[in-house]
């Protein structure tokens, strides 16, 4: 598998992508193959290290920075490393891309040169919801859309469901809607509006709203809501997370909310293979995203997702 990487991507880049990148190409029965792309000036210092037979560095011209604003970004640098990278996996030449840089650049180019699926109108971000059992489930959208109409997290619905299944091995995923009340006549013009077409939807298994108290006691394995809850629900069990670190708190449960332990997320919706890190990613968490990443191809996630948007536009 020919796996691409953003070097340049992430609060300390591009140190621990490569610490990465050189480690899991030097893993026994390695069979995969990296393009590190970043600027040479960069990446010079490891120029040893990168001298591998499991690595092919791509130059690139420049960088797209944390804080930039990611339409003019990826419109006016051509030649930065994300966007060569997209162009890289639009034209076949690696399998998935990934990186922890500016997150919104990585959805615009992955938009712009990889395309979407079509019947998918808009892509999401989505994050894990450990569950007291030990099941892995999935909370779609965490940030990508901040305001949606309710057909759109219907299409969240059949992501996370199909995510679901081919990543976590979650055979028929229970589908939640986020909202305030468990009562179907609950929450905002667009949870109401959004209730019905969830329940009528082929291809998931929606067993109505859920509450926050909800997410993480095995009552729901999908759990759908608009970016901009989705995205507040993560940041609120992050700090939380690092604050009872902090304290010295240790648990089995707990542990499954460090992020580092499951590297990143796919964009659900683009045509091929994206993952998108955390900006504080160390090695440990991209080896996690680079299995991540492996993951998601060969479960073939992608054809998945397009069949089954296919079956429930045409049926």
């Amino acid at each position: 598998m020919n796996v691409g990487i953003d070097a340049m991507g992430g609060d300390f880049a591009p140190k621990e992508c490569i610490n990465a990148v050189v480690k899991e190409a030097n893993a026994e029965n390695c069979d995969s193959h990296f393009f590190v792309f970043g600027e040479p000036e960069a990446l010079k210092e490891y120029t040893e290290d990168l001298n591998h037979p499991n690595i092919t560095v791509v130059p690139s011209g420049e960088s797209i920075s944390m804080g930039e604003h990611a339409i003019k970004a990826v419109s006016t640098k051509k030649d930065s490393s994300i966007n060569i990278g997209m162009h890289f996996l639009a034209e076949g030449k690696i399998d998935t891309f990934l990186g922890a840089g500016n997150t919104g650049a990585m959805m615009v180019s992955a938009l712009y040169n990889v395309k979407g699926i079509p019947g998918i109108d808009r892509p999401a971000l989505s994050s894990v919801l450990p569950q007291q059992s030990g099941v892995t489930g999935v909370l779609v959208d965490v940030g990508a859309n901040s305001d949606v109409k309710p057909e759109t997290i219907a299409k969240f619905a059949i992501l996370g469901t199909e995510y679901a299944k081919a990543v976590y091995g979650i055979k028929n995923p229970r589908v939640g809607l986020v909202n305030i009340g468990e009562e179907e006549e609950k929450g905002n013009s667009v949870t109401k509006a959004a209730f019905p077409i969830l329940k009528s939807q082929k291809g998931i298994n929606f067993i109505g709203n859920v509450e926050g108290r909800h997410l993480f006691n095995d009552k729901v394995d999908v759990a759908v809501c608009d970016g901009f809850t989705g995205n507040v629900i993560v940041k609120t069990c992050e700090g939380f997370f690092y604050n009872l670190l902090k304290r010295g708190v240790e648990d089995d449960f707990l542990s499954k909310f460090n992020f580092q332990n499951y590297g990143g997320t796919p964009i659900l919706g683009i045509k091929k293979s994206v993952i998108v890190g955390h900006g504080i990613s160390n090695s440990k968490t991209f080896s996690n995203m680079i299995k991540l990443a492996k993951n998601v191809v060969e479960s073939e996630l992608i054809s998945k997702i397009e069949l089954s948007i296919s079956e429930t536009t045409t049926n």
